[in-house]
Order: structure tokens, then C-alpha cells, then sequence
């Protein structure tokens, strides 16, 4: 059978950095191809290339056996390759309707667009309202709107990243109910994912990528997490030590948080009660977009309108407090955008290092010697791969830059910190490595209250579990006692009936 796909000795050279060494890889007709690595490996690079974002310094590419050179993204969608980036490129002062019409055939007009936007995301489980514009979305529904763009091109191979973040697992396995339909109307996946599981059960091959070379091609449903981790980065991600322990005092008190959104298309937060104690760890689940961008601004400070005694951090009422006053109490906070919020793109890292430290200012002067040495040994610890405190935040993979940033807050040793998708788009050795040090940071008294969409995190991590949904919180549970099938229910609301036929039961 004549590949859908081929690549031979693909290379790509960028100043001081081999990213593709002779890469080799191929995909058949309806085959489901993972494309796995850690950060840095060179994925983005590669898929970048057949996408025709980026051009190859040597090798050839073959599209159904005939070499062809993708001058450009709107070349690569004309022969049928669809890509959703990890990197999400739309428009934020435009609607979601608008991002995507953009990238279709200009016969349909905007309102047919919006007509065929909601009957895909419906059958894909990927709701979006095709009115809001992009700005007012999450990182979330961001990646939902890409995905949506790139089925709407009924791709003949489609190049997706990390798809899955902003699913529950029921959506997620309607998703892959979806994609093997897909697959099996001859329709190519290229699929990138740090999931091993996903892999495992999704995908038919799978080819290995290690410092931009190819470790291996394998069979993934062979293979165990272990096997895998070992092409991946040389070794199996070490053990995290999850030991039961009793928790402190509380240290982040809400009550009665209802707060109206700032806008039309948000989500209103409805009489939240959460309590967070030293040493122990709080795990946040559900869907994005359903007010945990707006929970995080309140508890923050970077929205400072909560009703006055809402939010106590060590019994002090900071609801109308803002960052700094915040910062000072010990609170530190991790967003899940990562350029634009977590760090200035243009910037250095060490000029990223200093905008929430102040280690190295003394009387007003910055130290920028001291600025640098923050910011290697925040390089060093956390293992960052960047040359040096000297290089641009928007120069390192999405990986790398999420290690980065949390390893600035995680360093200033915070009595509570709040982290919005740790893990989000890093691979499993990294994931483990930033697992550890929250885990360290809880045996070591601090409160931690984590807000991911993977929910394996949050059963690993977590000593308690809450879920948001439509702008309310559940009730906490023992991650103990509850279950992914549990959690997964209570995303869509329906706590209070889960609860009371558990009590049933």
C-alpha cells in the first residue's frame, strides 16, 4: 500500500540546535500514527514541516508516493492535511464563527459556517457557541474551536496535539469513537499526545522521537507505559511517594463566592465554599470553561470585586486584595496560559524571573547578576532546556516554558499555591519531575490548590477532590473514595443525584 504520508531524512537545523536529525516516518491510508517524545524531542518541529509552517533543511516529503515541496499551511489544507497547534492561532478580537470561516472555502458564507461549526462540534462532543468572540474563551475552549476548524476541512490526514486536555472521559472517548470512524473512511491521524494510555489504546504505530532522532517505531498496543517511557527518555519516570498525612490549619477559607462575570459570554461563580489546609493538596476537576478561569482570577486577585469576606487567606479577608498584598500572605499562582500571562514572550527568562520575585531587588536597584543566577539555577533544578538565562520565553517549547514558570513560583517557597494545568502539553518525565515537587511542597506544609483537566493528575496528586461545573463547586470527596466514573458524572453537574444514590447504594 502506498503511504498517505512519508518522510525520509527529514532535518531541520535552527541556530545552535538540531531540532529533526534524519527523521524517517510513514503513514498509511486510515492508520492512527502517534508521534512521541519529550519536550524538545522535535515533534512540533516535524508536524510543523508537513504542515508547511516550517520547510525542511534536508530530506523529502511524499504525499500519497509523490514528493511535493508544502510551501505553506494554505498549500498543505489544499492537499487535505489538517493541523490543530499546540499553539492555538486565532483572532481574539474576532467570534469563533469568524476564526474558523476564515480558514474555509469562501463558497460557504459566515452563516452557513456558523451552521456547520455546531453540527460538528455536536457530533464530536466539542461544544462551542460560534457567536463568542475568541478573547472571552478559556485555554480550553481555544482548543476546542481549533479542533472543530480543522474536521470542518474534511482533512485526508489530520495532525492533532495533544487533543484530549479539555475533555471529560466520556467526551474523550466519544472522541475516539469519532477518530476511528474516521480511520476506518481512510482518513490518516497523525496524533500527538504525552498521554501513554491514549497512545496505547488509540493508535496503531508509533514513532519515538529522542533529542530529534527516531528512537523507535513500535506497535503501541504491545508495549507497556514503562517501554515506552524507556524510548521516550531513557528510563522509566521515577515513582512519585504519595504518603497519607494529616493536614494542617486551613489556610484558604471561601464562602458564600458569587461573582458576577466580567463578561457576556463568561461564567458566573454561584455560592463557591472551598477550604484549602496546609499540607494538603486540593484538586479542582472539570470541563474548561466552566468558571474555572473565573474562580482562579477571584482567588488570585487579578479580579478583586469578590463580596468582602468572601475569601480569608490565613484568616486575613483579602477578598478586595489585590496581587501584591496576596503575594505577601504567601500566595502564589500559576496560570494556564503560559505566554502572555506566565511570562512576557519577548522577554528573557531571567527578566520573566524577575516579574514575581523580588530576590534580586534591593532599594529599588535590580541586581542583574543576581537576576541571572535566579534564573540558571531555576534552569538547572527544574530542567529546563533553554541555553541560558539570556533566551527569549517564546523561543522554548510549551514544556519547557510550563517548567520554568512553575518553577519560579515553586522556589519562592509559598505557604499556598494555586496551579492551573501543571502538566498541560509536558512529557511523562517532566510531568513526574513537576508531580514531585508539588507533592514536596505539600509534605513540607505548604497548601495547594490544583486545577487540571487530567484527571490521572488529580487522582495521583490530590488528598481531596472537587469538581466545577456550570459555575458551582461539588462537594469534596476523598480522592480515596472517589472514582473517574464519579468524577466524570459530577462534571456535568449531577452531584447531588450521584451523591444521593451513593448514599443508596
Amino acid at each position: 500500500m502506498i503511504p498517505r504520508l512519508e518522510l525520509d531524512g527529514i532535518s531541520k537545523r535552527y541556530p545552535g540546535v538540531l531540532a529533526n536529525d534524519g527523521v524517517h516516518l510513514r503513514v498509511a491510508p486510515g492508520e492512527i500514527h502517534a508521534v512521541l517524545g519529550e519536550n524538545g524531542a522535535g515533534k512540533s518541529t516535524l508536524v510543523k514541516i508537513v504542515y508547511g509552517a516550517l520547510r525542511a533543511d534536508a530530506g523529502t516529503l511524499r504525499w500519497n508516493g509523490a514528493p511535493v515541496r508544502i510551501a505553506s499551511p494554505a498549500a498543505a489544507r489544499a492537499l487535505g492535511i489538517g493541523m490543530v497547534y499546540q499553539h492555538f492561532a486565532l483572532f481574539d478580537t474576532l467570534s469563533v464563527a469568524e476564526n474558523v470561516w476564515l480558514g474555509l472555502d469562501k463558497r460557504f458564507g459566515l452563516r452557513d459556517a456558523q451552521t456547520r461549526i455546531a453540527q460538528v462540534a455536536s457530533a464530536y462532543g466539542l461544544e462551542v457557541d460560534p457567536a463568542r468572540p475568541v478573547h472571552t474563551l478559556s485555554v480550553g475552549e481555544r482548543q476546542r474551536v481549533e479542533v472543530v476548524r480543522a474536521l470542518l476541512g474534511n482533512p485526508k490526514l489530520l495532525i492533532l496535539d495533544e487533543p484530549t486536555s479539555v475533555l471529560t472521559p466520556q467526551a474523550k472517548e466519544r472522541l475516539f469513537a469519532t477518530l476511528r470512524r474516521l480511520a476506518a473512511d481512510g482518513c490518516s491521524i497523525l496524533y500527538i499526545s504525552h498521554k501513554l494510555d491514549e497512545i496505547r489504546e488509540l493508535c496503531d504505530r508509533c514513532t519515538v522521537l529522542r533529542a530529534g532522532r527516531v528512537s523507535g517505531e513500535v506497535e503501541p498496543a504491545r508495549e507497556t507505559n514503562a517501554s515506552l517511557s524507556r524510548l521516550m527518555i531513557g528510563a522509566e519516570p521515577p515513582p512519585l511517594r504519595h504518603t497519607t498525612r494529616r493536614p494542617g490549619d486551613v489556610v484558604l477559607d471561601v464562602r458564600g463566592l458569587s461573582l458576577a462575570t466580567r463578561s457576556p459570554f463568561g461564567t458566573e461563580l454561584v455560592d463557591i465554599a472551598l477550604d484549602v489546609r496546609a499540607g494538603e493538596v486540593v484538586g479542582v476537576a472539570g470541563v474548561s470553561g466552566n468558571g474555572q478561569q473565573e474562580l482562579l482570577a477571584a482567588l488570585s486577585g487579578e479580579d478583586a470585586r469578590a463580596p468582602r469576606g468572601s475569601i480569608r487567606l490565613f484568616g486575613n479577608d483579602v477578598a478586595r486584595a489585590g496581587v501584591a498584598q496576596r503575594r505577601r500572605l504567601g500566595l502564589r499562582f500559576v496560570p494556564e496560559e503560559r505566554l502572555g500571562r506566565g511570562a512576557a514572550p519577548t522577554l528573557s527568562l531571567a527578566a520573566n524571573a524577575l516579574l514575581t520575585r523580588s530576590d534580586a531587588v534591593s532599594r529599588g536597584w535590580i541586581r542583574f547578576g543576581a537576576v541571572e543566577r535566579l534564573a540558571g539555577r531555576l534552569i538547572a533544578r527544574f530542567d529546563v532546556k533553554a541555553p541560558g538565562a539570556r533566551t527569549a520565553a517564546q523561543s522554548l517549547s510549551g514544556g519547557n516554558l510550563q517548567k520554568f514558570i512553575l518553577g519560579r513560583e515553586v522556589d519562592a517557597a509559598p505557604k499556598l499555591l494555586i496551579v492551573a494545568q501543571p502538566t498541560a502539553g509536558v512529557d511523562v518525565g517532566a510531568a513526574a519531575r513537576i508531580r514531585g515537587e508539588l507533592l514536596e511542597l505539600r509534605d513540607q506544609g505548604c497548601a495547594l490548590l490544583v486545577v487540571s483537566e487530567e484527571l490521572d493528575e488529580l487522582f495521583e496528586i490530590s488528598d481531596r477532590l472537587v469538581v466545577m461545573a456550570k459555575g458551582r463547586l461539588s462537594p469534596s470527596i476523598a480522592t480515596s473514595d472517589a472514582t473517574v466514573e464519579l468524577v466524570g458524572e459530577w462534571m456535568s453537574g449531577l452531584w447531588q443525584q450521584a451523591t444521593v444514590q451513593r448514599q443508596h447504594a
